[in-house]
C-alpha cells in the first residue's frame, strides 16, 4: 500500500483566484512503477534547500503526467492562516505567499476552482468497515471556452507536527498545473508550496473524511463576529484537527464561513468518519434575506447518505439549487436507488461500481467530467483511487 499524507496549501502572491471552489487491477507499493523523475522546471521563488528537495521529490504515478504524488514536509503554518482572518481569495493567497515563499512574486497568477461531484457513505457489506465514496467532477476549458484542457491530479501526503496525518486530492489545473506540468520545462513549480490549501477531498489518520460539492447559489457569508474561514482553509483545518464528524461540525460552528471569492459557486460539505457517522453541512438563506448564512447539519437519516449538487435542506426548496432542482438529480437518484436496493450497505467493489455509475464522461452535452473517483475506507484509513474513469487501473494509498 502506498501511504499518503495530504495537506492543501495555496500561496501565490496576487492570485486572482476563482475557487469554484469495476473490474480492477489494483496497484500497491510493490507494483508502482514510479521511479524518481527529474525535473528541470524552475522554482523561481523558493530557495530553501528542504523546500526545494520536497518539490523535486514528486512522483509521476501513471507515467503520463496525469497523476502525481508528493509528500509535503514543510510547515504550512495553518495557525497563522487561521489567525489572519482573511478569506477573500486574492488577499488570502497573497498572505499565504508571504508565509511560504522565500521571495515574493512580482507577477500575479490566476487560480480557478470548480466542483460538481457526487458523494455517499455506507457500511461495508462484507466487514465492520465504513466507506465514503466521492467523485470529483469538473471540466477545464481554455480561454475560448470550447477546448478541453487536461488536468493533473495530485495526491498530497501531510504529517503536520501538531496535527493529524492525512492524504488529500488536488486538481492541478486549479493551480495552473496541466497534465505533464512537472517536467514540461516551462511551468514554475513554486506554487506547489500551496498544495495543502487546495484539497478538495481527503481522509486523516483517525478516519475522518470530507469532500466539497458545488451549489448554484449566492455565496455564503456569515457575519456573527467570529473569526472568518473560507472553504478550502476549512477543509485543511478539519483534516488536521477533527477525528469525527461531530468534532468537525463543532469546529465549523466556531467560525463565520465566508465563501465569497471562492469561485463561481456556493458549496456544501459531505463528511463521514470511522464511527459510521456522516453529515451534509449546508449554509442556507434565512427568511427575508438573500445571502446564505445559516449553518445546517443534516444527518441521521438514510436519505442523507448521498449528495450531489442541490441543497438537501428543506429550507432551500424553491431556490435555484434547492430541493427539486435538476442539478445533479439524475446522479442523486442513481445513488439513492442503489443504496436503497442494497439496504444501505455496499462492499468495496459495489461502492466503486456506484461511483462509476454516477461518473460523467467528457461528452459535448456535459459541462463537467469525472477527474477522479475516491473510495475511502474510514476504518482502515485507506484510499482506492481511479482517475479519468479508468476503473480497471486503480491506485491504493493508506494514511500511516
Amino acid at each position: 500500500m502506498r501511504t499518503h499524507y495530504s495537506f492543501f496549501h495555496w500561496m501565490p502572491l496576487a492570485f486572482a483566484m476563482m475557487v469554484v471552489f469495476t473490474a480492477v487491477s489494483c496497484k500497491d507499493d510493490d507494483d508502482f512503477d514510479d521511479k524518481d523523475i527529474i525535473t528541470k522546471n524552475k522554482i523561481a521563488y523558493i530557495t530553501d534547500a528542504d523546500k526545494l528537495a520536497m518539490i523535486r521529490s514528486m512522483k509521476d504515478l501513471d507515467g503520463n503526467g496525469r497523476l502525481y504524488e508528493i509528500h509535503y514536509t514543510a510547515d504550512y503554518k495553518l495557525d497563522q492562516v487561521l489567525k489572519a482572518n482573511i478569506t477573500e481569495t486574492n488577499a488570502l493567497f497573497q498572505y499565504i505567499a508571504y508565509l511560504l515563499y522565500d521571495s515574493i512574486p512580482t507577477k500575479s497568477q490566476k487560480v480557478a476552482f470548480g466542483a460538481g461531484c457526487s458523494a455517499f457513505a455506507v457500511p461495508d457489506a462484507e466487514s465492520i468497515d465504513f466507506l465514503m465514496g466521492r467523485n470529483y467532477d469538473y471540466r477545464h476549458f481554455d480561454k475560448t471556452g470550447t477546448n478541453y484542457v487536461p488536468t493533473a491530479a495530485i495526491l498530497v501526503h501531510t504529517a503536520p507536527a501538531n496535527g493529524k496525518k492525512s492524504i488529500t486530492m488536488v486538481d492541478g489545473l486549479n493551480m495552473g498545473f496541466q497534465q505533464g506540468f512537472y517536467t514540461d520545462g516551462n511551468t514554475d513549480l513554486s506554487l506547489m508550496m500551496g498544495l495543502p490549501y487546495a484539497a478538495l477531498d481527503g481522509i486523516n489518520e483517525d478516519g475522518f473524511a470530507i469532500g466539497v460539492l458545488a451549489l448554484n447559489e449566492k455565496q455564503t457569508c456569515q457575519e456573527t463576529g467570529k473569526s472568518r474561514i473560507s472553504t478550502t482553509v476549512a477543509i485543511r483545518m478539519l483534516l488536521d484537527r477533527a477525528s469525527t464528524v461531530k468534532e468537525a461540525v463543532k469546529m465549523l460552528k466556531g467560525y463565520d464561513m465566508d465563501m465569497r471569492g471562492n469561485g463561481r459557486s456556493n458549496y456544501h460539505f459531505f463528511m463521514a468518519d470511522a464511527t459510521g457517522d456522516y453529515a451534509i453541512v449546508e449554509y442556507t438563506i434565512p427568511d427575508g434575506d438573500t445571502i446564505p448564512s445559516v449553518m445546517e447539519v443534516l444527518t441521521g437519516n438514510d436519505t442523507l447518505r448521498c449528495v450531489t449538487n442541490f441543497y438537501v435542506s428543506p429550507t432551500m426548496a424553491g431556490t435555484t439549487d434547492g430541493w427539486g432542482s435538476e442539478h445533479g438529480k439524475a446522479r442523486y437518484e442513481t445513488m439513492r436507488n442503489t443504496l436503497l436496493a442494497k439496504n444501505y450497505t455496499l462492499d468495496d467493489d459495489e461502492a466503486m461500481d456506484l461511483l462509476k455509475a454516477v461518473s460523467q464522461p467528457p461528452t459535448a452535452e456535459l459541462t463537467s467530467q469525472t477527474q477522479w473517483s475516491s473510495l475511502y475506507n474510514l476504518t482502515e484509513k485507506t484510499l482506492e483511487l481511479a482517475i479519468l474513469r479508468e476503473y480497471g487501473e486503480k491506485y491504493e494509498f493508506k494514511v500511516k
